[in-house]
């Protein structure tokens, strides 16, 4: 578990510190001087959105990931092909030009969409069916994987503000290039684990799956040639595309696996317990993804950041989520064990999970409302709302991959996990729409807006614990 805990470490330094300056990077001013020299110019309402569309496309390229592993090259070999393309896109952000920084951007997402559902596979593969190390295993696993949470905006912060906006970009990609090599000396500890292909596709499969790949890339390119005729090039149309496409994508590939498992059999019986998990990760991820976007926006401008005549960046807040993992995972994996079948259900965490980040973002409208009145606030409000925000996660994310990888059907895992991070991806993409709602309602009635309406979902899906608990059983 080391080696692939290692492994994604890099691959979350890689994506958070991204998270860390891309919008910072997107609002500053076209002049901006140097270091670390001008940005894109973008509003904070266009920022976020296009944060939201970066998110969706990193999130949600493990879907076709998933599948590429399960059914054609093998879970282990197509972790290790994303983890040289996340290298590369770094550094292709390394070239001047704005589509060169987005084709970057595009890379990069499709390595993310390789490595992630498929080191998650190899690491339940690692785990024998019913082994109750499972849950405390994926909570470790998240644990060693935020220490790269941790130093990507300390670092990637530091280096924007002292150097430049493109070596912060690609210094993730030597990380990345660090942990393919730690994989090389460490890939003997997992024997045979996740090499050969879990589900090879027949021929047949594989041509259908090739039109099927045609067929959707016209469709796509299709609807974003009509939005841009109708609306115009910008980056609200942009965002919007995007965000339509996933929603899309999303629908029908539940379509497509509900219609694979026979009606009343105990596999679709769980399709139907992973749908719920599925739209209750969407809510989760449309507030929590709005750490790198509004968040980071509301603190750039309105926390006040100085100590000692020091401004701390506000990059190096964003450290601040994987702290508080590292502190409360190995807590929270100690309680479900301790706890075992007296645990609460995977219904009740996810819900309160719901409850939670609506309650994250009822916190930090309280500052909200006093920046619209012009009033800075503490850093106190950001800690105390990212201190919820983490507790949400650990009630959430590890949990959602531990049951996922145990609902999925033989030879599908990676698919199934692909189609998790599809819900960060819809979530994102989600977030960052309603994100645009700043700039009409201010921080402080976004955020409480927000924040209600989440917690009233959370409150919803409590309601339907018994029945979800029912369509996962004999699963917790």
């Amino acid at each position: 578990m080391l080696t692939l805990a290692m492994v994604e470490m890099w691959e979350r330094f890689s994506f958070y510190g991204m998270v860390a300056i891309l919008v910072l990077y997107l609002i500053r001013p076209e002049d901006g001087p140097f270091p670390p020299g001008p940005g894109q110019g973008f509003s904070e309402g266009d920022a976020a959105a296009l944060f939201g569309v970066y998110s969706a496309l990193v999130l949600g390229a493990p879907l076709l990931g998933g599948w590429i592993g399960d059914r054609l090259i093998g879970p282990r070999r197509a972790l290790v092909i994303g983890g040289v393309l996340i290298a590369a896109g770094h550094f292709v952000l390394l070239i001047p030009g704005l589509t060169i920084f987005w084709a970057g951007l595009l890379v990069i997402a499709t390595g993310t969409g390789l490595l992630k559902p498929n080191i998650s596979t190899v690491l339940g593969l690692l785990y024998t069916e019913g082994d109750p190390r499972r849950d405390s295993g994926f909570s470790l696993f998240y644990l060693g994987i935020n220490v790269g949470a941790f130093t990507a905006p300390l670092i990637c912060g530091w280096l924007a503000t002292a150097y430049s906006w493109r070596i912060a970009f690609a210094v993730a990609g030597v990380g990345m290039l660090i942990g393919l090599a730690q994989y090389a000396v460490g890939r003997r500890r997992l024997g045979a684990v996740g090499i050969t292909v879990p589900r090879p596709a027949t021929p047949q499969q594989r041509t259908r799956a090739l039109v099927v790949a045609v067929v959707a890339l016209a469709a796509i390119a299709g609807l974003f040639l009509a939005t841009i005729t109708v609306a115009g090039f910008t980056a609200g149309t942009i965002s919007a595309s995007v965000t339509l496409v996933i929603v899309i994508v999303a629908i029908l590939a539940f379509m497509s696996l509900l219609r694979r498992t026979p009606r009343g059999s105990v596999e679709h019986r769980h399709m139907m317990a992973f749908l719920l998990l599925f739209l209750a990760s969407v809510i989760y991820f449309a507030l929590s993804s709005q750490a790198g976007s509004t968040i980071t926006e509301f603190t750039q401008d309105w926390v006040q950041r100085d100590i000692g005549g020091f401004t701390v960046p506000t990059s190096w807040l964003l450290s601040l989520n994987p702290v508080l993992v590292v502190i409360f995972a190995p807590l929270f994996a100690v309680l479900w064990t301790r706890l075992a079948n007296r645990a609460p259900t995977t219904p009740t965490k996810a819900a309160l999970a719901i409850i939670g980040i609506g309650l994250s973002f009822l916190i930090i409208a309280i500052p909200g409302f006093a920046a619209q009145q012009g009033n800075t606030s503490s850093v106190a409000w950001v800690l105390a709302t990212f201190l919820v925000l983490t507790w949400a996660e650990l009630l959430i994310v590890p949990i959602a991959l531990s049951t996922t990888t145990e609902l999925a059907p033989v030879g599908l895992t990676g698919q199934l996990l692909g189609l998790w991070y599809l819900a960060a991806a819809a979530g994102g993409a989600i977030g960052g729409q309603f994100a645009r709602l700043v700039e009409s309602l201010g921080f402080g009635g976004y955020f409480l807006a927000a924040g209600l309406v989440v917690v009233a979902l959370g409150v919803g899906f409590l309601a339907l614990r018994s029945r979800w608990s029912t369509l996962l059983a004999p699963i917790r």
